[in-house]
């Protein structure tokens, strides 16, 4: 695992020295199971400018790929439907053609990078292209025709109209997105935040380099330096020292932050690693900056920012469209299950009403995506003089707080369906590492204090069940050994995520839960 021996460097993968498990067992003596450090006033009043979400330029670009594939696809059609007809004889043909003409545009346009940020800043510079992409795909139609002899059979006017309308279209929608970018990056509403890790010349170099790109979407907020100002400037390039690397941690729970970059020379392995034991708890992309090594690998080793190499070490889990997708998800099973087990959440409602005096709601204080405090929904199991909001003192059998009905809908996990609605209005996910209370202990001790790394189950929304729970590990902690089991089952998750994956855990979950051996 060590970057120490560079023989035949060009043939070294460096993304894969780095990996998470050598980051969890990198030991450098220091103990990270500690709460996260307070921050000064300073970094606290820089963080609070960054708290709001900004708009992802994948997801732009995304969003943008469809819009311009619905344009070229109804302005096709509705030429055809005015000046052809769906009384003629090839009235499928052509909306065929027309879905396929427009498919293969945002193809080429994609291969010829003109979805790409610095394309889209500058239409009138990329018009050459832009019409080259459009004129290639209806020669490449007039070709097929021309060899299937069916040319004569469509109409030259639609053709030629539909070329002209589509590419004034196209131009004319990256004329306006050229300026809606442009005004999202001066008010920041679309860029990726980034803080520098490190000080001294070394992350002023790169700082000099990033700036050299104005076209570049990089925001830096600050740098954090564990070294003292005698050996780390208070202010480099224009930007101020914020704190040590444990108060990093920090400000990133406050702030919106998109990526960390690491600007430590890679022949520093001890420095990096104890670095990133620290910083991969965070829900955040994290780079290592390397502009100024000497050492050089293959092209596709780096990511850039600009023209400045990246090494990638750990990228956000869940990003961009895979989130969407996630999103989408989680409505439509919680739909669904708000819906099949309405029956059985009303009957449970009136259950617990004539059980016992008090709501039949119980809302917890958890921990929720990226060490945010939500509001957990559950019927109440417990009676309403005895809850513990806290959850300081775990459940046990036969546990005197809990009701008659409460012992009942707690075995059979019916005290959880309302979380249904947690998941519906976004609080959680249907599948995640479950979110513990947040003040939940194992022999006294909070479980950030028994785990080394437990607040990386927080890169991710937390889930109604998930695959810890699947594979047994739920219910009464009772010793450390359960938690983190529990945690590794919420890391392996989190690393191996992908909606075939959600399904299989929430397939499985009625099944799993017919186990009750734990649950009290």
């Amino acid at each position: 695992m060590l970057v120490t021996e560079y023989t035949a460097m060009n043939e070294i993968d460096p993304a894969s020295r780095f990996t998470v498990d050598a980051v969890r067992k990198f030991d450098d003596g220091v103990d990270h199971r500690s709460e996260p450090t307070s921050i000064n006033n300073i970094a606290l009043q820089v963080a609070s400018q960054y708290r709001r979400d900004t708009m992802s330029p994948v997801m732009v670009s995304g969003v943008l790929r469809i819009i311009e594939f619905a344009l070229l696809l109804i302005s096709g059609v509705g030429l055809y439907t005015y000046y052809v007809g769906f009384h003629a004889t090839l009235y499928w043909h052509y909306p065929v053609i027309v879905a396929g003409g427009s498919l293969l545009t945002v193809i080429l346009l994609e291969l010829t990078d003109m979805y790409q940020i610095s394309a889209l800043r500058r239409p009138f510079a990329n018009f050459g292209r832009l019409l080259l992409v459009w004129s290639g795909t209806f020669a490449l139609f007039a070709l097929a025709g021309f060899f299937m002899k069916v040319s004569a059979d469509f109409s030259r006017f639609w053709f030629g109209s539909w070329f002209a309308t589509g590419f004034v279209l196209l131009f004319a929608l990256r004329i306006v997105v050229a300026r809606m970018v442009r005004r999202w990056a001066r008010n920041g509403a679309m860029e990726r935040r980034a803080v520098i890790v490190g000080g001294g010349k070394s992350a002023e170099a790169l700082i000099r380099s990033i700036e050299l790109h104005p076209d570049n979407d990089i925001r830096i907020c600050g740098i954090f330096d564990d070294r003292d100002d005698r050996r780390s400037p208070p202010v480099v390039a224009g930007y101020p020292k914020l704190g040590n690397v444990s108060e990093l941690i920090e400000f990133a729970r406050i702030a919106r932050i998109d990526m960390l970059i690491v600007s430590l020379p890679i022949t520093a392995e001890a420095r990096v690693l104890s670095l990133l034991k620290k910083l991969w708890v965070l829900p955040v992309d994290i780079r290592l900056s390397a502009h100024s090594n000497q050492l050089r690998f293959r092209p596709r080793s780096y990511s850039f920012i600009g023209s400045v190499p990246m090494l990638d070490i750990f990228d956000k889990p869940i990003n961009n469209w895979d989130s969407v997708a996630k999103r989408a998800f989680d409505i439509v099973f919680s739909l669904i299950g708000i819906v099949v087990f309405s029956p059985i959440m009303l009957a449970t409602a009136i259950a617990i009403k004539l059980d016992s005096k008090g709501p039949v709601i119980f809302r917890q204080k958890r921990h929720g995506f990226n060490n945010e405090i939500i509001d957990v929904y559950k019927f109440r199991s417990m009676y309403t003089e005895m809850q513990d909001p806290t959850a300081r003192n775990a459940v046990t059998k036969n546990d005197p707080r809990v009701t008659r009905v409460g012992r009942i809908i707690r075995k059979t996990s019916i005290d959880e369906l309302p979380q249904f609605f947690n998941a519906l209005f976004g609080s959680l996910s249907l599948v995640g590492p479950r979110p513990h209370a947040v003040a939940a202990q194992s022999h006294n001790k909070l479980y950030h204090e028994v785990v080394d790394g437990y607040f990386a189950r927080h890169r991710v929304k937390p889930g109604v069940t998930g695959w810890a729970q699947i594979n047994g590990w739920r219910g009464e902690i009772d010793n450390d050994e359960k938690i983190k089991m529990r945690t590794e089952y919420d890391l392996y998750y989190i690393e191996n995520w992908s909606l075939w994956f959600d399904l299989k855990i929430l397939l499985l979950t009625p099944i799993r839960l017919l186990n009750t051996e734990n649950a009290y």
